[in-house]
């Protein structure tokens, strides 16, 4: 059965714009960049164009996957100035305190541009323009914000408050609530800036010095030169095997193709408490905690194709280009994803795996794609499950109560089966048992066999074409 064509996406606006792309004639390439752009205004909490992604793409013609990382690079080049310090504050995510850096050291040089560039320029039908277009009017209007968001708001106020902020997200004094309406002022132009001139304006352009001068006089070091250097990478790509279907993805910082190779080939035949335990043992040899954010797009078009994009700001900097409506990455202020032997000019790692799911005779069966750091991998596997070995359809999938590996504790959501937790306990687990549904748990939007669906935690929405 072939996949129907669809958008999956972690806000209304976001997946309307990617129907609207498809409905004229847009390549699933089209729509997945059609609905980045449009969340700088509808998911600007979890992302915007100031940080960076990776994409997954499948042509249905050739059967062949690509994945490409337009994550952020590591300011320096120009080696002209000295970075000053970051802003630490303390941020409650998961219901857990936690300290972040922000402010302009944190910033590196931002990638969803050059991203959404590339993939348009490889699979994109509509002249750029045209994909830009609804990003533009969005903007220009603002978006409802989901009760959901709302909820993650609280949480990352601290980062997100500071410079214009303020007056985005709590323009009366209080933080805006769900229902309310959110906007960013100036965003609509430099949108119609990117339309006219194409990318290369935020990193040889205009946009880009503003850039530059906001960073530096906050005390960053991103200069020209890192601007001019940043180049979209094509990635090797993973395979696993799930259910019987193969699982196509980057190798993340996380091991998300390298959890789903490893759990038992007889998965389907165990039973649910013996399997939550493999489940956890796998999530524990591979995973590791992060903080951050993001957002997933997934799109299969009317060909068959299918793009799934994944970006996010990690906290974002609380650093705005003036005017411009956008806010900028903090991505060297995860400190985690820092590692050593990081230079100039390197990619940050990340835990970020947008993938898709064939059979085989090669044919698109699943493309999807997760919010939420440490807990992506955690999401997609559960997902996967739920399609793959347990049958269930997209939106059931997602929605059902999932549980969180960190070391030797499981964080298990409410309802989640209590037969399985008990397992997990007499495995030697330690059991955390959450007293709701949570955004903390990741936000996952896929399209696939089982149908088109985002995740309930976060307000996302799925719809056919």
């Amino acid at each position: 059965m072939r996949v129907p064509a669809g958008v999956a996406a972690g806000h209304p606006a976001t997946a309307e714009v990617g129907l609207r792309i498809l409905a004229a004639g847009g390549s699933a390439a089209d729509a997945a960049v059609a609905a980045v752009l449009a969340t700088t205004t509808s998911e600007s909490i979890l992302t915007g164009i100031g940080g960076g992604g990776f994409a997954t793409y499948y042509d249905a013609s050739t059967q062949t996957v690509t994945c490409l990382d337009f994550f952020c690079s590591v300011p320096g080049l120009d080696v002209d100035t000295v970075p000053g310090p970051m802003l630490p504050i303390e941020v409650f995510f998961g219901g857990v305190p936690q300290t972040y850096s922000i402010g302009g050291a944190s910033v590196g040089v931002p990638g969803v541009p050059a991203g959404c560039g590339e993939v348009h320029r490889r699979w994109g039908r509509l002249p750029w323009q045209r994909v830009v277009e609804p990003a533009i009017t969005l903007a220009s209007s603002g978006v409802v914000l989901p009760a959901a968001q709302a909820r993650t708001l609280i949480s990352v106020s601290p980062a997100l408050l500071p410079g214009e902020g303020a007056a985005i997200y709590a323009p009366t004094g209080a933080l805006l609530q769900g229902g309310d309406l959110l906007h960013h002022p100036g965003l609509d132009r430099a949108l119609s800036l990117l339309a006219e001139e194409g990318p290369g304006i935020f990193y040889t352009g205009r946009l880009g010095q503003l850039m530059v001068d906001t960073v530096r006089a906050a005390g960053g070091a991103l200069g020209p030169a890192d601007l001019a250097a940043y180049r979209v990478l094509e990635l090797e790509v993973g395979h696993a095997l799930v259910g019987g279907r193969h699982v196509y993805a980057r190798h993340d910082l996380n091991g998300t193709i390298d959890t789903l190779a490893a759990l038992p080939a007889d998965l389907d035949a165990m039973s649910r408490p013996a399997r939550a335990v493999a489940v956890a043992d796998a999530l524990r040899t591979w995973g590791r905690q992060r903080l951050g954010d993001t957002t997933n797009i997934s799109v299969v078009d009317h060909e068959g194709d299918a793009c799934v994009i994944t970006t996010t700001l990690g906290i974002g900097a609380g650093l705005w280009l003036p005017g411009q409506g956008i806010n900028l990455n903090s991505m060297l202020g995860e400190g985690e994803l820092i590692t050593p032997d990081l230079e100039p000019g390197g990619r940050v790692k990340s835990m970020m795996c947008p993938l898709v799911v064939v059979d085989d005779r090669g044919e698109l069966v699943v493309a999807a794609g997760s919010a939420g750091a440490s807990r992506i991998r955690t999401a997609l596997v559960d997902t996967l499950l739920g399609v793959l070995v347990d049958g269930l359809d997209m939106l059931s999938a997602i929605a059902r109560p999932r549980f969180h590996v960190v070391d030797n504790t499981v964080h298990a959501e409410l309802g989640y089966p209590e037969d399985e937790l008990t397992a997990l306990e007499a495995a030697g687990y330690e059991v955390n048992r959450w007293p709701d549904m949570n955004h903390y748990f990741g936000g996952v939007s896929a399209v696939g066999i089982a149908g088109a669906a985002g995740d309930p935690r976060r307000g996302g929405v799925g719809a056919a074409a």
